[in-house]
């Protein structure tokens, strides 16, 4: 390695990227410490095993962050990224790796977060389970409308005077640069024609699109959720929502009629007015303008002699696995580690909108959901009607508060626990309940194993781990699923 230091930034040149480290940044090992490099915008995407020149980016006290100048040599991991929008939009950030190699690269994350951060012992880690479909596998997407297009290098340059309104995904790392997307393979048609549709509405009629930075514009972002179940799925439920900064009745009508003229196969059709300076809309409400409040989601459960199956109402604001296909496997895992006889009494942490719960109720004696979202509760409540399920309760608050002596005493101890937190990990609190509470069995779901890992130490003291199962929920990125089995001691 040769070190260039007449030029600032620091480039350094004719190094190796040995490997990919957390967060899916790769890594290079030198003797003045670690270096991250990452991919951004303009910038090529680095892969491991590449021969590179790198311009240090960022000096940190124990490592330093760089991006790729050039890529000298190429590594043996790549292929051909099959997306045009690849190396500016962040979506698929591992399209130039070989898939073979996405799942080692995502098996090797589990197995280091397990042995380095939790240090417990550990069966033998079972391959991942990969996606059979790596293209077209979300069921949701968010498009944001912003006054704030990202530019070409070419049209930098060309000092022309552009429109700068675009309907897409934010540029990574520029909240208020938005890419204009042609052609996204994350989900099925006719969600491109939808997008392009709102699009050129958009400038054949002269709306005006948000402004992030003057907080000024009227269309915001655009919502399309299409029911892809396995099982005997119910085709053509398609879900648009539109979301806006003002209220204007007929301006807003005029754009809803035109979507449900081009696309009469939308079965439900809603709008949010939306006044804050951000665009989440989990606080606001949702008028439903043609068709259903919902759609309907269906999945298998039950055993091959006695299949059942389950319809989940999902509306504009519920929160459902974004990849039903592979989330339909997960549970499975889950089901199956957790060994269920009809005798049990399981508790479903993080339970969301009661996937999971009611996935796994035929099959329990009772079903106690805790979710500290008040409105995924609600629809947990709802699905539960919707499905016939009389053994499945579901309860909002914080978990750490609610998960008391008095609430096992009231509704029973559990005998399984299957606890699927947010990328925060379960609280320490939570896990010192679980202690107290001492099921047989916890079946720990998580999509990210490093905190997955801090609490599956916690739990040594009185549990072992007795399977672990990675997934691939999300082909083309660095995350991870990851499904432990802990068996009381």
């Amino acid at each position: 390695m040769r070190r260039n230091k007449n030029k600032a930034p620091e480039i350094l040149t004719n190094i190796r990227i040995n490997d990919v480290a957390a967060e899916g940044k790769c890594i290079i090992k030198t003797t003045e410490g670690v270096i991250f490099v990452e991919g951004r915008p303009g910038y090529p995407m680095p892969a491991a095993g590449d021969l590179v020149d790198i311009k240090i980016v960022n000096q940190k006290k124990q490592y330093r962050e760089a991006t790729v100048e050039r890529i000298i040599e190429p590594s043996a991991v790549r292929t051909e990224p099959f997306c045009e929008h690849f190396g500016i939009c962040g979506g698929c950030k591992w399209q130039h790796i070989q898939y073979g190699e996405q799942l080692r690269f995502k098996y090797q994350q589990v197995v280091d977060h397990l042995t380095r951060i939790a240090k417990v012992s550990l069966p033998e880690i079972a391959p991942i389970l990969r996606a059979e479909q790596t293209q077209y596998y979300r069921n949701k997407l968010e498009f944001t409308v912003a006054d704030g297009r990202w530019l070409t290098q070419a049209e930098v340059q060309s000092g022309e005077q552009m429109d700068w309104r675009a309907v897409g995904f934010h540029v990574p790392g520029r909240f208020d640069k938005v890419l204009p997307i042609r052609h996204c393979y994350l989900q099925p048609n006719p969600s491109n024609d939808i997008r392009l549709a709102v699009a050129d509405y958009m400038f054949a009629n002269n709306l005006s699109a948000y402004n992030l930075k003057t907080h000024q514009g009227y269309l915001r972002t655009l919502i399309i959720r299409t029911a892809a179940s396995t099982g005997e799925s119910t085709p053509g439920q398609l879900m648009v929502t539109m979301q806006v900064a003002q209220d204007h009745p007929d301006t807003l009508a005029a754009l809803l009629n035109h979507l449900q003229e081009r696309f009469p196969q939308i079965t439900s059709l809603n709008y949010i007015i939306n006044r804050k300076m951000n665009d989440n809309y989990g606080d606001q409400e949702v008028i439903n303008y043609a068709g259903k409040p919902y759609i309907e989601e269906t999945m298998e459960a039950g055993t091959p002699d006695h299949p059942k199956l389950l319809t989940f109402r999902v509306n504009a604001k519920s929160f459902y696995q974004t990849n039903a296909q592979q989330a339909f496997e997960l549970y499975k895992i889950a089901r199956d580690m957790a060994g269920l006889t009809g005798q049990e009494i399981v508790y479903d942490l993080y339970t969301g909108t009661g996937t999971i719960a009611l996935f796994v109720a035929h099959q329990a004696k009772k079903v106690v959901g805790v979710e500290y979202v008040e409105a995924a509760v609600a629809d947990a409540g709802v699905n539960a009607e919707v499905n016939g399920i009389s053994n499945a309760t579901f309860y909002a608050g914080d978990m750490k508060n609610l998960l008391t002596e008095a609430f096992f005493a009231q509704h029973g101890a559990p005998d399984v626990v299957i606890t699927d937190p947010p990328r925060a990990g379960m609280d320490e609190a939570v896990v010192r309940q679980l202690l107290l509470a001492a099921p047989q069995k916890i079946v720990y779901v998580s999509c990210n194993t490093a905190t997955q890992a801090r609490d599956i130490a916690w739990l040594d003291e009185k549990y072992t781990v007795a399977a672990v199962q990675p997934v691939d929920m999300f082909p083309h990125t660095h995350h991870v699923e990851n499904v432990v089995l802990l068996v009381k001691k």
